[in-house]
């Protein structure tokens, strides 16, 4: 399973690395007249791949088409599976993607000149589901397809259904998911297994900036800067997901409220060798008393509200000197 988040590296340390590359090689062309030249191509930045990504994306979303009309008149036997495919010969009068999908602006932090880089995430709900949506936050049972926009499957969890921290997968697929609703179930099938019904059923399209950008998973077919395309159906979720038990639900612990839990680490400077956002982290502001001491709870256990006890403005649990 490829869905693992990548920690993005510092565009500093990547010159600083294509520098010395680069003086190596000057160094041997200069001790070795008859060897090839060698040309270095530096890093892109998230900037301006971007730019690429999002017209490839476009590109895509204008010449290809789902299988909406199976979805609008359900045949026989029909999987309720997304299928895509091109614009072309007997299909050149299909709907394009692009006249269906909708968007969201996701805001990725660099440590560019720039700062902050919007990213357009592309998303497709072909059947929004009967119940919830889950949080940024929440465990979701899904089955998923993840493939490269030519149609190449990378990845998938179509006969056996996965469980995924939505905080815990790359950005652009957890915040797709949230696009979706559950279904019900599980439903006893009196052979063992179960199935759900009127689960949310989508497609996500991402720039590689909410994928794996320039660190794709070892050993897979994608490549650096590669934009991703996932089928997601949503069987289910954990609702209030509270992923380190502190008594917190995860979603509550995104301090700067700009659904990525993973840049919200109160006691981040103590944190020598490690990095525990608050959403996984027992002790959020690292003084040695659990989060779960310094909040309110009802008698099972379940968040009630959260205390400031010395007034300061700044809440128990994140406050190191309370």
């Amino acid at each position: 399973m490829y869905l693992a988040p990548c920690k993005k590296k510092s565009m500093a340390l990547k010159r600083l690395f294509c520098l010395l590359i680069l003086m190596v090689v000057a160094w041997s062309c200069n001790n070795d007249d008859e060897g090839p030249d060698v040309i270095q191509v530096p890093p892109q930045t998230i900037s301006e791949t971007i730019i690429e990504d999002d017209a490839e994306i476009k590109a895509f979303l204008q010449s290809h088409f789902y299988n909406y009309e199976e979805f609008a008149s359900p045949p026989d036997n029909f999987d309720f599976q997304i299928s895509v495919d091109t614009i072309a010969g007997d299909n050149a009068g299909k709907i394009p993607l692009s006249d269906q999908v909708e968007t969201t602006i996701i805001s990725v932090n660099t440590d560019e000149d720039v700062g902050v880089v919007p990213h357009t995430l592309y998303y497709l709900v072909v059947r929004e589901g009967v119940g919830q949506s889950p949080t940024i936050g929440d465990n979701a049972f899904v089955r998923y397809e993840g493939t490269l926009l030519n149609g190449t499957a990378f990845d998938a969890s179509t006969n056996t259904p996965a469980v995924f921290n939505l905080s815990r997968v790359v950005r652009g697929y957890g915040n797709g998911v949230i696009k979706l609703k559950g279904g019900t179930g599980p439903i006893e099938n009196g052979d063992g297994t179960v199935s759900y019904d009127g689960y949310g059923i989508g497609l996500i399209i991402m720039p590689s900036g909410l994928g794996y950008f320039n660190s794709p998973p070892a050993g897979s077919i994608i490549g650096s800067y590669t934009p991703l395309i996932f089928k997601v159906d949503l069987l289910s979720f954990e609702k209030d997901t509270d992923l380190d038990d502190d008594g917190i639900p995860s979603f509550m612990e995104d301090l700067d409220n700009n659904g990525n839990l993973n840049d919200d680490n109160t006691d981040g400077d103590s944190e020598v060798g490690f990095f525990f956002p608050n959403y996984n982290d027992a002790d959020d502001d690292g003084d040695g008393i659990p989060t779960r001491e310094e909040i309110d709870l009802d008698a099972e256990g379940n968040f009630i509200g959260f205390r400031d006890l010395d007034g300061d403005g700044i809440q128990d649990h994140l406050d190191n000197d309370n």
